[in-house]
C-alpha cells in the first residue's frame, strides 16, 4: 500500500507543480504587460507632447517676425502721413508766399496800393488757414478764458465787464478743439 500511495503522489506531485510554475509564468508576462503599456503610454504621450512644443515654438516665432513686421510698418505710415499733412500745409501757404515775392517785387507803387495789397494777402492767409481746420481766436470784448488765452497784462475799466478781453496782442488759433497757439490778451477789472 505504501507503493500505492508513492505511486499515487508520485504523479500528484508533478501534476500540483505544473500549475504552479504555469502560474508564475503567466504571471510574469502579465506585470510586465501593465508596466511596459504603461512605458509605451508615457513614450508616446511624450512625442506628442514634444511634437505639441516645436509646433507652438514655431508659431511663437512668427508671432513674433509678425509683429516686428508690423511695428515696422506702422513706423513708416506714421512718418509718411506725417509727411502727407506737411507737405498739404505747407501747398495751402505757398501761394501766400507767392504773393509776398510779388508784393516786394513792386517797384513803384503807392502806399494805399501796397496797403490794398497786404490786405489781400492776409486775407488769402486767414482763407488758407480755414482750409486747413485752423481758426482764429480770442476778439476783444470776449470772456477771459485760460485754456484758450495768455492774459500778459490787467487794467481797471468801468466801461467793461469784469474777466473781459481788452486788448489782443497776439491772435490766438485753434486746430479743432485742440489749441494752436494761445492768444496772448490783456483782461480788464
Amino acid at each position: 500500500m505504501a507503493k500505492k500511495n508513492e505511486e499515487k503522489r508520485m504523479p500528484e506531485e508533478p501534476v500540483q507543480e505544473e500549475p504552479r510554475q504555469e502560474a508564475e509564468k503567466t504571471a510574469e508576462p502579465a506585470a510586465e504587460k501593465p508596466e511596459q503599456q504603461a512605458s509605451d503610454a508615457l513614450r508616446v504621450k511624450a512625442e506628442k507632447l514634444e511634437e505639441e512644443l516645436k509646433t507652438l515654438k514655431e508659431q511663437h516665432l512668427r508671432t513674433l517676425a509678425e509683429y516686428d513686421n508690423f511695428r515696422k510698418r506702422t513706423e513708416r505710415e506714421k512718418a509718411g502721413i506725417y509727411n502727407d499733412a506737411t507737405i498739404a500745409a505747407i501747398c495751402a501757404l505757398l501761394p501766400v508766399a507767392d504773393n509776398l515775392d510779388r508784393a516786394l517785387e513792386q517797384k513803384e507803387c503807392s502806399a494805399e496800393d501796397l496797403r490794398r495789397g497786404v490786405e489781400m494777402v492776409s486775407k488769402q492767409l486767414v482763407d488758407s488757414l480755414k482750409k486747413l481746420g485752423v481758426e482764429e481766436m480770442a476778439g476783444v470784448g470776449e470772456e477771459f478764458n485760460p485754456d484758450l488765452h495768455n492774459a500778459v497784462s490787467h487794467i481797471e475799466d468801468d466801461t467793461l465787464d469784469e474777466n473781459v478781453i481788452s486788448a489782443v496782442f497776439q491772435k490766438g488759433y485753434l486746430l479743432g478743439d485742440k489749441v494752436v497757439r494761445h492768444a496772448m490778451v490783456q483782461v480788464a477789472n
